[in-house]
């Protein structure tokens, strides 16, 4: 297998079956975002769609990646997962296909990003809404946890929106 140096390089599924390349997000800062919509942190959703509302006039996007590798908190439906999100929190930015984030099955989107930004406990995931904050470049520059606020995160994303 190749070995990915940027995140451009990447592919995900959509929730429609189409593939999107993540080279249409070159020139943004990205934050990528693993979610479940029945997890202790579900409420994220509507700071992370505040972060995206505040700076997507500056080439930023958040992409979600709904995930039911922990404890299935996620829909069996993405037709759920997406009315759910749009829903209860106002959600307008991308969300893909569920994916695994872990173990052997997990995505190459994720397995790279562990790869470049490795967590405290652990190089995977080690739960819902860890947020990976990819420059303009496409390199990963920061790794937050799950428990860790989206608006915790202004500061970083300040730091590389320029």
């Amino acid at each position: 297998m190749m070995e990915m140096t940027t995140f451009y390089e990447l592919i995900a599924e959509m929730p429609d079956g189409t593939m999107q390349s993540m080279k249409e997000y070159e020139g943004y800062v990205v934050v990528v975002v693993n979610t479940a919509s029945k997890c202790g942190f579900t409420g994220q959703f509507k700071e992370l769609q505040q972060l995206y509302e505040d700076y997507r006039d500056q080439k930023f996007v958040v992409l979600g990646f709904p995930s039911d590798n922990f404890n299935n908190q996620e829909f069996d439906s993405m037709d759920e997962t997406l009315a759910f999100c749009e829903r209860n929190y106002g959600v307008s930015f991308p969300m893909f296909a569920k994916v695994n984030v872990k173990g052997e099955g997990a995505s190459p989107l994720f397995s790279f990003l562990t790869d470049q930004k490795k967590g405290l406990l652990t190089d995977g995931i080690k739960w819902n809404f860890t947020k990976f904050l990819i420059d303009r470049k496409g390199n990963v520059v920061d790794r937050f946890a799950p428990q860790t606020s989206p608006d915790k995160m202004r500061e970083a994303i300040d730091k590389i929106i320029q």
